[in-house]
C-alpha cells in the first residue's frame, strides 16, 4: 500500500473507452503539485496508511479537528500546465502525444478557469502575457489549424487565436481538436473580453477583465489605454472544505474575485 500515480486516456466520443498511459508506483512530481492544489498532504496520509491506520483515524491536516476521510468541496481552480524546451534539443519533433517531453511544469490557483490559465500561462516564462500572446508565430488561419491538428506546445495559444480572429467557432475548434467544449467556451470568455476592450475601457469593464486573468499589460494593448486605475487583488486561503469547517492552511493565492483577504 502506498501512492500511485496513474494517467489514463480517454476516448471523447465514448466515456466508457478508456486507456492507462502510464503508471508510477511512487510519488511524481504530480503528487507534490496535487498536494498543494488542494491542501491535501498525499505523501504524508499514504505513509500513515502503511502503516496501518485508516482514513477516519489519520486528522485532517486542513481544519485540524475532523479526518482525512471527506468529500473535497471547492471554491477555487487549479491549473497545471506543462513547460516544453523542445528548441533546445535537436531532431526532437515539436508533437505532443503521451511520450513524456515536458521538463517542468507550473500551477496557478483562481477563482474561474479563465484566470487560473492565464496566471498559469504568464508563470510559464516564454515570454507570454495570457493565452492571446503567443511567442511563436500564429499570424494564419492555416498556420493556427495546423497547431489544433496536431498537437504542439502552441496549441492553447492556437485555440485562443483561431476564436480571437473568428478563424474558427468554439464548436469547430472541438470537431478539430476534442478539446471538451466547457474548456473552449472558457477560453471564449477571454478571447469576447479583448474584442470588447477595443470599444473602450472603464471601470467595470477593467474589473471584469482582471478576473478573466488579463494582466494590465494585456488590457493597456488591446484598449490602447494605460491602466492607471488601482484595483487591487484579494488574498484566498486554499479551503477544500469551501468554509464548512474552518480552514487551517497556509496555502495562499492571490484572486479579483471577492472584497476581503482571508488573511
Amino acid at each position: 500500500v502506498g501512492e500511485c500515480n496513474i494517467q489514463y486516456a480517454l476516448n471523447p466520443d465514448d466515456e466508457n473507452d478508456y486507456r492507462v498511459i502510464e503508471v508510477n508506483a511512487r510519488l511524481s512530481r504530480s503528487s507534490a503539485l496535487a498536494s498543494k492544489a488542494t491542501g491535501y498532504p498525499l505523501a504524508a496520509v499514504a505513509a500513515e496508511i502503511m502503516l496501518g491506520k485508516t482514513l477516519p483515524e489519520i486528522p485532517n491536516a486542513i481544519t485540524k479537528k475532523t479526518t482525512a476521510f471527506f468529500e473535497p468541496a471547492l471554491d477555487y481552480i487549479a491549473v497545471k500546465i506543462p513547460r516544453w524546451d523542445l528548441q533546445k534539443f535537436r531532431k526532437v519533433k515539436h508533437i505532443i502525444s503521451t511520450e513524456m517531453k515536458s521538463v517542468g511544469e507550473v500551477m496557478a490557483l483562481g477563482r474561474t478557469f479563465p484566470e487560473a490559465i492565464q496566471k498559469a500561462v504568464r508563470m510559464l516564462n516564454v515570454g507570454s502575457q495570457g493565452v492571446l500572446d503567443c511567442p511563436n508565430k500564429i499570424d494564419t488561419k492555416e498556420v493556427c489549424e495546423e497547431h489544433l491538428r496536431v498537437a504542439s506546445p502552441w496549441r492553447l495559444w492556437a485555440v485562443a487565436y483561431g476564436l480571437y480572429n473568428e478563424w474558427f467557432s468554439s464548436e469547430e475548434i472541438y470537431q478539430i481538436t476534442k478539446i471538451d467544449r466547457w474548456f473552449v467556451t472558457q477560453l471564449e470568455r477571454i478571447t469576447n473580453m479583448a474584442k470588447s476592450l477595443q470599444a473602450g475601457l472603464d471601470n467595470e469593464k477593467l474589473r471584469e477583465a482582471k478576473a478573466l486573468g488579463l494582466s494590465d499589460k494585456q488590457i493597456s494593448a488591446f484598449s490602447g489605454t494605460a491602466v492607471k486605475r488601482n484595483f487591487r487583488p484579494v488574498t484566498k486561503q486554499i479551503d477544500t472544505l469551501a468554509a464548512e469547517f474552518p480552514a487551517q492552511t497556509n496555502y495562499l493565492y492571490m484572486t479579483y474575485h471577492g472584497e476581503k483577504d482571508d488573511v
